[in-house]
């Protein structure tokens, strides 16, 4: 004899809807409980240094420039996954990292527009070679049009690429960074302007007062600053390290310009930047500290008000 099957009243049937609401809305959308968090990744997966040595999975801390015979730039400045987290967002939103450039004195290129082929570079973090990201180019000033004067009269710049893969997912940034002569010349690079990029960039960045000495730099030593944009301040902890960039001028692009007479192209110092974010605009500093009640509790709000109707009748 086939057991009887009693209806539930409309209240339980409805309970029951509820209970079963927050399950329904994750297998919905999988891809939910599976997001990384920055905070997750910065905690269980970057390392001491704060990012993966391209060259022990495969990568190199050089670009390859297009039409140059496989010739590249250095990457010269890391900007560490121990930063903020949302100094590692590729955006100039929320205190991005594109704000914290701005703040540096580096914007987008001139309207927008990218001249030349982009060169690839290979993090050794599973992706293989990669174009650039991104070019951000010296402002003057004017993080409108400033790097219009920029792409016209030279100066400093940098392409940009970050450690995220699933072999190494370090969240770093990796810049490959210099100082170019002007379109007249061909943008090509200045004497020396390998090292003097990777410095006049970490000068910026630490809002130092005079010039770092290049030439008195050595691994261990360190600087720090700090700038602002848009009411987001950042503190940069620098510290140069060695051992990572080759000191030699194999492979490099633009070697004739850039070395020659007991200078080396690439001293082999590498600026490792950490990024603080030390104070916030008004409101995002309150929308971060506003509590936003989780799924979960707002489905038992409405379990325990139906709860009291069925109660009541």
């Amino acid at each position: 004899m086939a057991p009887s099957l009693t209806t539930p009243s409309p209240v339980t049937a409805f309970l029951v809807l509820m209970l079963c609401a927050p399950a329904l809305s994750l297998s919905h959308n999988p891809r939910v409980s599976q997001r990384r968090s920055p905070l997750w990744r910065r905690g269980a997966s970057v390392p001491d240094l704060g990012f993966y040595n391209p060259k022990d999975s495969g990568g190199s801390m050089l670009t390859i420039a297009p039409n140059t015979g496989g010739l590249g730039e250095p990457l010269n400045v890391i900007v560490s996954g121990k930063s903020s987290s949302a100094v590692l967002v590729d955006s100039e939103e929320n205190g991005g990292f594109r704000n914290y450039m701005l703040a540096v004195g580096f914007a987008t290129e001139c309207l927008g527009q990218h001249a030349g082929d982009a060169q690839v570079a290979n993090l050794g973090d599973g992706h293989g070679s990669l174009n650039e990201t991104s070019e951000l180019r010296w402002d003057y000033g004017d993080p409108q049009l400033g790097t219009c004067q920029e792409t016209i009269k030279g100066g400093n710049h940098f392409r940009y690429w970050v450690q995220d893969g699933d072999g190494a997912d370090s969240g770093a940034y990796f810049l490959a960074t210099s100082y170019e002569k002007s379109i007249d010349f061909g943008h090509d690079i200045i004497f020396n302007g390998y090292n003097l990029g990777r410095d006049w960039l970490v000068g910026n960045a630490t809002a130092q007062s005079s010039i770092l000495p290049t030439l008195n730099i050595t691994n261990g030593t360190t600087v720090s600053g700090s700038v602002s944009f848009s009411n987001y301040t950042y503190k940069t902890d620098v510290l140069y390290l060695s051992g990572i960039l080759s000191n030699s001028t194999d492979g490099l692009n633009h070697a004739g310009s850039v070395g020659g007479n007991g200078v080396q192209a690439v001293d082999g110092l590498v600026a490792v930047l950490t990024v603080t974010i030390t104070s916030v605009p008004a409101a995002a500093s309150s929308a971060l500290h506003s509590f936003s009640s989780p799924t979960w509790l707002s489905w038992t709000a409405v379990l325990f008000a139906s709860l009291a109707v069925s109660l009541s009748t």
